[in-house]
């Protein structure tokens, strides 16, 4: 499966019912701009899909959003399942394969209201959630993650905790478009609070906020709920999850933090995903580890628009990781660069896709490649400023531009 990866938040547009576009709006921020009519795929699904297969690519890995499906507590919106139904269909119709994400992110501003993630009560939530969209649209899916990330609240509550005890930790250490430390987050936490209807901010726990060990593993007791409910309702699912990871490299007396930077990315959630189907790798980058924390890669040349290292290789050494532990399918689901310079972008590509190719030359069962993303889009709190894109928009008049990277990518259908 080859193919490319968009999240629905970021490129349908105006999900007025989510705990993202809640939080885009208040007056202190921490998102650079709103996502407003992001890049419109919600309409415009159709010639964005077409543009994929006319590339040559075989698959398309999109989320449904919770906050259009299920937009109050006690509802449930049969037109935003019809619309979902419509761009399924429509990939099967262009001989695109769907992969279907459950949740990226983003989730349904009551839910917060209600605890959010940090709630006991997202476990029955998001099962009955999955269970019933399970229901109504299973039929046209074969491929679902549940949880994008499932590992990124543990991410980057580790890193803010780092950060406060000012050690060398940056942004760019997860692998997500967040603005931490920021002046006025005071402020910014009760507008939230206010605006979510909850007495105390921290009991705004959206799905990238802080994260307690209990909330931790609450994700992961939701996923293996919703993946039970949806089997149960469509025994011919293939589920998993996806998890953020890095290469972790070490220097001389720097292995041991390497691997324990690796059990808390991974292995400690092996025990969770043992039935599931297959696992969803998301790698843009490496670490390299010294004997106290994080050190510069001594060979690195640049960096991208995120702050990460330009190191296409990460992908397969992930790969090749993660194989050792997980006995299982792996499908990388997200890898990508985000750069203004397209020659580069289609380079990273080839570069990732050969470290791909070694891994199933060596026997790995690597199922499926995942470009992210599709189109240039709203990179969450960085606002529009990241182009990871294999299709430029003009968001002025919403029209596509297709780069050299897609026709790159597709090539290798033929391969």
């Amino acid at each position: 499966m080859l193919g490319a990866a968009t999240a629905a938040h970021q490129v349908e547009g105006n999900n007025i019912n989510s705990d993202c576009w809640v939080m885009e709006q208040l007056p202190h921020s921490s998102y650079d701009e709103p996502s407003l009519d992001a890049v419109d795929h919600y309409n415009r699904y159709e010639e964005d899909i077409k543009l994929m297969a006319d590339a040559g690519l075989n698959t398309y890995r999109f989320s449904v959003e919770w906050a259009r499906i299920q937009p109050t507590k006690d509802s449930w919106e049969a037109s935003e399942i019809e619309h979902y139904r419509n761009v399924l269909k429509f990939c099967h119709k262009t001989g695109i394969k769907p992969i279907v994400t459950m949740h990226h992110f983003s989730s349904p501003k009551w839910l917060i209201t209600e605890g959010g993630w940090e709630s006991p009560k997202v476990v029955e939530y998001f099962a009955d959630y999955c269970a019933r969209a399970a229901c109504e649209l299973g039929d046209l899916m074969e491929y679902v993650f549940t949880i994008n990330e499932a590992n990124m609240r543990l991410q980057l509550a580790s890193l803010i905790k780092d950060m406060k005890n000012r050690m060398k930790r940056t942004e760019s250490d997860v692998q997500v478009g967040v603005n931490l430390m920021r002046e006025n987050m005071q402020k910014a936490a009760m507008e939230a609070a206010q605006a979510f209807g909850v007495d105390d901010p921290g009991k705004v726990c959206n799905f990238v906020s802080l994260c307690t060990p209990e909330g931790d593993l609450l994700v992961m007791k939701a996923h293996e709920a919703a993946r039970d409910a949806m089997k149960k309702e469509c025994p011919h699912l293939k589920i998993g999850l996806t998890l953020s990871l890095h290469d972790m490299q070490w220097i001389p007396d720097g292995e041991e933090n390497a691997k324990k930077e690796w059990d808390d990315e991974f292995t400690h959630y092996l025990p969770y995903i043992q039935k599931d189907d297959f696992l969803g790798a998301q790698c843009y980058t490496r670490k390299c580890y010294g004997p106290d924390g994080t050190v510069q890669s001594a060979t690195n040349t640049s960096y991208t628009q995120m702050g990460y290292e330009d190191y296409p290789q990460a992908i397969g050494n992930v790969v090749r990781a993660a194989a050792r532990d997980f006995k299982g399918d792996i499908i990388v689901t997200e890898n990508g660069i985000a750069t203004d310079n397209d020659n580069r972008r289609a380079e990273f590509i080839n570069e990732a896709l050969e470290s791909i190719q070694a891994c199933i030359m060596d026997g790995i069962p690597v199922k499926g490649y995942m470009y992210w993303s599709l189109l240039d889009n709203f990179e969450w709190q960085k606002g529009y400023s990241k182009t990871f894109g294999l299709i430029a928009v003009d968001r002025a008049t919403q029209k596509r531009y297709p780069k050299g990277s897609l026709k790159a990518l597709g090539a290798w259908a033929e391969q």
